[in-house]
């Protein structure tokens, strides 16, 4: 199983309502094919460093899970086609990045 973090960017004209069954859904999927979920955050509203779709502004999450490599696959074409999704990205993450990752979340729980 390799370490994964997906970030994506969901269309601003969506209501909190859409936005949570949208996140809720592509959690459902990685789960349902084996995907264990270490991290999951919202990071809100966020201004664009240049118009998409024209628009300026998104919303911001972040998944960071366990998963067998064939899953990635699927899990991308789902997001190209749904239309709440204007960018996504995906990267496996080596031993720093996970390290990083935790420190990251530490310093989290710490704010809160």
């Amino acid at each position: 199983m390799n370490h994964y973090e997906t970030v994506f960017i969901l269309n601003p004209v969506l209501s909190e309502a859409q936005i949570k069954e949208t996140v809720q859904k592509y959690e459902d999927f990685l789960v349902s094919r084996g995907a264990k979920m270490i991290s999951k955050e919202d990071w809100g509203l966020k201004k664009l460093a240049y118009p998409i779709q024209k628009k300026k502004s998104g919303f911001y999450h972040l998944f960071e899970y366990q998963v067998d490599g064939e899953v990635i696959n699927p899990l991308e074409v789902e997001f190209r086609r749904d239309e709440r999704f204007m960018r996504y990205l995906t990267v496996t993450l080596d031993k720093h990045a996970v390290a990083w990752a935790e420190r990251r979340r530490a310093k989290l729980k710490q704010k809160a």
